[in-house]
């Protein structure tokens, strides 16, 4: 029951040593002395919530939101003094947003409750009792002998055992994991391989001793003690022995294995369960405004309860004829009289805090993100593969990134090629038959490069035929050898090599190695070094891939000192790496060097104008590759991201701290003495550790001043370093990486924004990443066109908020200097709630949606534009202080315009009645929301049907409601103030002249400050709005076309239209000529109306 507590919880249950000890088939020991160690089921959960933690952990992390908190304590203060407004008005708005955002939630971790129920519930095979019992996956225990189909999915981490094959050997893919659809092979111990069916199995007594679960994919030790007629048998498990859940078995017919890891201690999970939460600059910025108001909502309640009691101190005011006090009230605490108006004066002005921005936002978000998906200038008819949006939190980030051989022999055996074993047949037998044979098979490869060195050996006469058993089968010029496989010895970053060792069919040992010049040539006595150093350097220039290749023959008793070294550093258990790295150093020596190889790396197209676009816009674009120097720099020039005439600086091959630092200072001299030339930098992974060690104010001041930095032969590591190292410099930049391959994941996670490129190399990149691509020259819409709109959408959301919260409570503000401070409420408790739920919420909400205040084909074809929004300029504090200073003087206007219109004179009504006090607070309410709603409409540059029906129909909606709210005596209010109001107040003719004397004086000072800004101090996007693109469209806006013979009325119109930056989707024609760069068709654009080019 405690563990079932625990995992509810989610907490793990602690393991009590470094290791564990699996009994194979959970066949423990019958002497008593042993206590089985507790392991968890094999239950995946994905979801956050369960039926009885949902609403307790939801409204804790809800509440955790400093607006929901404080209107959670508005609202309780409410219920517990004698406030001037009802506890529905805080208590409505705070319901409406925290369950709107429950729903949410809910509704996503149902879906993720139903994911892990098919998960958990599939049926598994497991061997027990002797015989295969069918049963569910959840109910898989640490060390159950699992046996899994082809084409099945692990359901667990499992040690292979053996399979259908006599050398235990089956082919894997784990393209759900790494990304990579490759097959790979993994390979049961020889004591176990043999066991092939359920009986066999049954009799197997083992004990397997590993390590405790970790989330490294790549990483296994352990070793399985094989009991075998009263003999112990000890044999090494490692990376090649586990067959990881959510992995795939191929081609192969059956395999069983033992149950290591279960649930969520499985490499998948632990890998999915540690992604950290990015938050955007927008959301950073609205904690800072809502700070901002939360000090000017304190000190309104502050000074209004002071002013109260130096009101109060007159007798007359204090205790005026029609308001006694009662003997409690005179002999009660001043003090708590104090704190109690206070909270009072709170609770009146809390409406200053936008409680629903933040539903409003996450809406926009969610909504929003759809448009990526659905642009089809995004999507890539080849690969059928359109742009995925994975974090929809980030969408307005975007906006702110010699041949003989032996040699073909060697490329043909050193590597871990697969091939599927139904299509070896129809091999011919001559060597002309070889380019023929070599295309009728398929080769899966754990990279790209290894697939195309068989593929290209197989070409010139010497073909991979693929693995029997333990032998690898080559066909050279048509005649069939067989070479025993002995041992590989895996690649790894820091030796940069692989190896294999092989029996020849004569009987000869023979090491084969392949891997980087730079590992390969030091560890060789003989061959072509020096004339393969030339060769490698020159395919480096042209921008290619190279390996070297070596050999080395063993004798017998060299072979058995390396068999019986390797033997021990594989079954070790601690410091397993160390061992084998010795180990492989001491093989891969005195090598004869064979030659080397060149793959060429092709880039996409249009990477050169995208970098080139990236870098107009204002981004400095850094490369970060594990190519050597020489290829990373030739690539560097042949996408643009160098350019010939810049100058080349160089911080490589550096050995000391002393010598790095000497040659950062000398390179910070030269870039300061060549000032007006642009330079690049290339630097080494080996000297940027060297750099970021203790020099790193250096590195970067070098980094600065340069227009491209270049860092060469980088570990993934280091990528993620030089990241979070741009992210905390002073400058504070956002940070975005692209990426397609798996070791790009941690540079993806640590950026602001993560973007994974869905390439041949996988697509870990892409399932780890915020937004994923198919092509790299689809980041220029993604960023110039989609981040600049989110951006704009966004940030006028924000401030458009905080702006008509300011107009909504500032009158109340200002009304309790006409009523003695006795916080007598302006507004209805009705309007107090439903002003920001229904009455003004919907035009902003479609305005974030929609807006496109400028064409996307001029903000694609100008990325200069984007640096007009770059450092979150349009929430900067000088544009959020415009915008709450509007809305205080609207709120002046509203306030002073209906007081000393209808202050003076109480009786405009048509029946001689007099206006009373809620009949003054409707009229400014009804000026209020006409006045915040034009507005929006002020903003809004691109009109479609749906924001004509918002805009005005929330203005009609809000009238119709009044009628029907204050034209009927509802029974269940206790008391309707409100009856027969707003209907007296619209037979007034002076309060309609006053309404909209008030809607115009208002608009009028923002149209002013538009024209003003707009004629004087005009930005590139208003520019870009005003002037005629290269598209081929006479456009005064960025969509508002015009006609040649037009009198002199449209001319009038034309120009306000300019003003103020409006226009309509029924007056554009979009006909872009073929030769306009990037993208020929800009089929993305959401168009709600028909589009006449007649008009045009």
């Amino acid at each position: 029951m405690w563990r079932w507590i625990r995992q509810q919880l989610g907490f793990d249950p602690p393991h009590q040593s470094d290791t564990r000890t699996i009994y194979i088939a959970n066949r423990f020991p019958l002497n008593g002395l042993y206590t089985p160690q507790k392991f968890i089921d094999n239950r995946i959960i994905s979801s956050k919530y369960t039926v009885w933690n949902f609403v307790p952990k939801n409204l804790f992390e809800q509440f955790r939101r400093v607006a929901n908190f404080y209107f959670l304590i508005i609202f309780l203060v409410q219920l517990m003094i004698d406030t001037p407004t009802s506890p529905i008005t805080s208590g409505l708005p705070l319901f409406f947003v925290i369950t709107v955002t429950a729903i949410k939630q809910g509704y996503e971790d149902w879906l993720r409750h139903i994911s892990d129920n098919e998960v958990n519930a599939a049926p598994v095979y497991v061997v027990r009792s002797g015989g295969l019992v069918k049963t569910r996956s959840r109910n898989i225990r640490v060390g159950d002998i699992v046996r899994v189909a082809k084409d099945e999915v692990f359901p667990a981490d499992l040690v292979l055992l053996s399979s259908d094959r006599l050398d235990g050997s089956c082919h894997i893919t784990t393209a759900s994991l790494d990304g990579e659809t490759n097959l790979k092979t993994h390979v049961a111990v020889p004591e176990t391989a043999v066991l092939q069916t359920v009986a066999n199995l049954d009799t197997l007594v083992a004990v397997i001793e590993c390590q405790q679960p970790e989330a490294d994919l790549y990483r296994f030790m352990g070793r399985m003690i094989i009991t075998q007629q009263m003999e112990e048998i000890v044999r090494p498990l490692g990376p090649e022995s586990l067959l990881l859940r959510g992995a795939r078995l191929k081609n192969t017919k059956e395999i069983f294995g033992v149950a290591v890891y279960t649930g969520m201690e499985t490499k998948m999970a632990l890998n999915y369960k540690s992604k950290s939460q990015k938050r955007s600059a927008v959301e950073k910025s609205m904690n800072t405004f809502l700070i901002i108001y939360l000090i000017i909502l304190i000190s309104e309640a502050i000074i209004s309860t002071i002013l109260k009691y130096t009101w109060q101190a007159e007798e007359k005011w204090d205790e005026p004829w029609y308001n006694q006090k009662t003997e409690h009230q005179r002999n009660s605490s001043k003090i708590l009289k104090f704190i109690s108006d206070f909270l009072a004066f709170l609770v009146l002005y809390n409406f200053i805090i936008p409680i629903s921005l933040y539903v409003t936002v996450e809406m926009q978000k969610f909504l929003g993100s759809f448009f990526i998906g659905w642009d089809l200038d995004l999507y890539h008819e080849e690969s059928d593969q359109k742009a995925h949006v994975n974090t929809s939190d980030l969408n307005e980030e975007l906006g702110q990134i010699k041949e003989h051989d032996l040699f073909f022999k060697a490329v043909s055996l050193c590597h871990t090629v697969q091939i599927s074993s139904v299509q070896t047949d129809g091999i011919g037998d001559g060597p002309w038959q070889s380019s023929f044979a070599s295309s009728q098979l398929e080769y899966y490869a754990s990279s790209p490069d290894e697939k195309a060195l068989v593929e290209a050996a197989a070409r010139f006469g010497i073909v991979f035929i693929g693995n029997s058993e333990e032998t690898m089968e080559v066909k050279t010029l048509g005649k069939l050898e067989r070479y025993k496989l002995l041992h590989i010895l895996e690649f790894d970053s820091d030796r940069r090599r692989m190896s294999v060792i092989v029996q020849a069919p004569s009987g000869e040992k023979l090491l084969f190695a392949k891997g980087a010049e730079s590992s390969i040539l030091p560890q060789c006595i003989g061959g072509e070094i020096e004339k393969t150093r030339i060769h490698v350097d020159e395919f480096a220039l042209k921008g290619l891939r190279t390996l070297c290749m070596a050999y080395r023959r063993f004798t017998s008793k060299e072979y058995e000192e390396i068999d019986r070294r390797l033997f021990e550093a594989r079954t070790a258990l601690q410091q397993r790496e160390e061992k084998l790295a010795d180990v492989f150093q001491f093989i891969e020596k005195d090598l004869i060097l064979l030659g080397a190889t060149a793959v060429e790396d092709k880039l996409q197209d249009k990477v050169r104008e995208t970098i080139e676009a990236l870098r107009m816009a204002g981004i400095k674009v850094w490369v970060l590759t594990g190519d050597k120097h020489e290829t990373a720099v030739s690539v560097s020039l042949s996408c643009g991201h160098f350019h010939r005439t810049m100058n080349i600086l160089e911080l490589i091959n550096q050995k000391s701290d002393s010598e790095c630092a000497e040659k950062l200072r000398q390179l910070a001299r030269r870039i300061t003495e060549d000032h007006v030339i642009q330079h690049g930098l290339v630097v080494d992974g080996t000297s940027l550790s060297l750099a970021l060690r203790e020099h790193e104010k250096l590195f970067m001041e070098v980094c600065r001043n340069c227009s491209a930095v270049l860092c060469c032969r980088m570990a993934p590591l280091q990528k993620a370093k030089v990241i979070r190292l741009i992210k905390i410099s002073p400058e504070k930049p956002i940070t975005l990486a692209v990426g397609d391959g798996a070791n790009d994941v941690s540079m993806i996670q640590e950026a602001h924004v993560g973007i994974g490129i869905m390439g041949k190399e996988g697509r870990q990149a892409a399932r780890n990443s915020d937004y994923a691509i198919a092509r790299f020259k689809f980041l220029s819409k993604l960023l110039f066109v989609h981040g600049h709109f989110y951006y704009i959408r966004i940030a006028t959301l924000v401030q458009y908020f905080f702006y008509k919260n300011v107009c909504f409570i500032t009158p109340q503000f200002l009304y309790q200097f006409y009523c003695l401070f006795s916080q007598q409420t302006l507004y209805d408790s009705v309007y107090l709630t439903l002003y920001n739920i229904c009455f003004t919420s919907l035009p902003i909400l479609i305005y974030s949606l929609l807006e496109q205040h400028i064409d996307p084909h001029v903000l694609q074809n100008k990325p200069t534009l984007y640096r007009d929004i770059s450092k979150n300029r349009q929430l900067s504090m000088k544009t959020f202080l415009y915008w709450t200073i509007l809305g205080f003087s609207h709120a002046f206007i509203f306030f002073f315009g209906s007081y000393f219109l209808i202050g003076k004179d109480t009786s405009l009504l048509g029946n001689g009645q007099m206006f009373g006090n809620w009949t003054f607070g409707t009229l400014v309410f009804t000026v209020m929301v006409i006045t915040v709603t034009a507005k929006m409409a002020l903003e809004t540059h691109f009109w479609t049907w749906i924001n004509h029906l918002v805009t005005w129909g929330s203005i009609l909606f809000y009238f119709i409601f009044s009628l029907f709210y204050g034209g009927i005596l509802w029974p269940f209010l206790g008391s309707q103030n409100m009856y027969f109001v707003f209907i007296e107040l619209l037979s007034s003719g002076s309060a309609w002249f006053a309404i909209i004397l008030m809607v115009v004086t208002c608009l009028f000072l923002d149209i002013v400050k538009k024209v003003f800004d707009r004629q004087l101090h005009p930005t590139n996007i208003e520019k870009a709005q005003l002037t005629e693109t290269n598209s081929s469209i006479k456009c005064l806006d960025s969509m508002c076309c015009f006609s040649e013979g037009e009198t002199a009325c449209a001319s009038v119109g034309r120009m306000l239209e300019r003003v103020i930056g409006r226009c309509s989707p029924t007056h554009v024609s979009r006909s872009w000529s073929a030769s306009d760069p990037f993208y020929t068709n800009d089929r993305s654009i959401l168009t709600l109306s028909t589009m006449d080019s007649s008009t045009c």
